[in-house]
């Protein structure tokens, strides 16, 4: 099951978001979209949740193209975790949580049983499903989106800046527990972040994207050592720390 992008071209008004995108994400793959703020990033995730309808080219959906009749169908296969969270403030984390099994009709009993898997598999403290976003830390809120996006166990799942807004040790524990996530499930996830570190730990293929474009993709040591264009370097060197990164991946 892959997620195909095909010369798909996305503009807002005078702006173009996503210029001839061409790109498949492989089942059963980590792939991280990587690059500056206005680059498309965000803007894909979007279109494969049928958020937003491109202007141009083809996407295909496990070899569907997603239109009205079947986005209700697909939307169900789809995980999406968006930035800081999406909870609803006037439901509680298990309401959170099982929003969308509720409208796709599962019983109670069900429920309980998926939620109980998603508290294991999360870490997420099973005394917390009763209370509210705003009674959750930062790190707690982010599990509980993880879990919602995970309900209908979705074949894939899109994660747009997860850690972004959580301090350096939450995040670090997140990372951990997310890889392992992903590792476990093998699922197709995309996800977007701004941090190269950070893709380099999730990562089996990094893309790096500029104005709406691929410039390169690859792992961090292709990167390094045959870069396709100048902004790889410059983009690299801009986001460089005493962190070694031929020793990653």
């Amino acid at each position: 099951m892959s997620i195909s992008f095909q010369n798909v071209t996305k503009s807002f008004n005078d702006t173009t978001a996503l210029k001839n995108f061409s790109f498949e994400f492989k089942k059963g793959q980590t792939s991280v979209l990587i690059g500056s703020s206005g680059c498309g990033k965000s803007t894909l995730l979007r279109l494969v949740v049928g958020l937003i309808k491109h202007d141009s080219g083809t996407i295909l959906i496990d070899n569907r193209a997603p239109v009205k009749s079947n986005l209700s169908f697909l939307r169900k296969k789809i995980g999406y975790v968006i930035q800081e969270g999406g909870l609803f403030p006037h439901l509680t984390t298990k309401e959170n949580v099982s929003l969308m099994a509720g409208y796709t009709g599962w019983d109670e009993t069900k429920i309980n049983k998926r939620i109980s898997e998603l508290i294991s598999l999360t870490k997420f403290p099973k005394d917390l499903l009763d209370r509210y976003p705003s009674e959750l830390s930062g790190g707690q809120k982010q599990r509980v989106s993880l879990m919602r996006a995970l309900m209908l166990d979705p074949e894939f799942l899109l994660l747009d800046e997860p850690l972004g807004s959580l301090d350096p040790l939450i995040r670090y524990d997140l990372q951990e527990d997310l890889k392992d996530i992903f590792e476990r499930l093998r699922k197709t996830v995309i996800l977007v972040t701004h941090d190269l570190h950070e893709a380099v730990f999730f990562a089996d293929e990094i893309i790096l994207m500029k104005e709406g474009s691929i410039v390169q993709k690859g792992n961090i040591n292709e990167f390094l050592k045959s870069p396709s264009d100048p902004f790889v370097t410059k983009f690299i060197n801009a986001q460089r720390s005493e962190i070694n990164f031929n020793n990653e991946n």
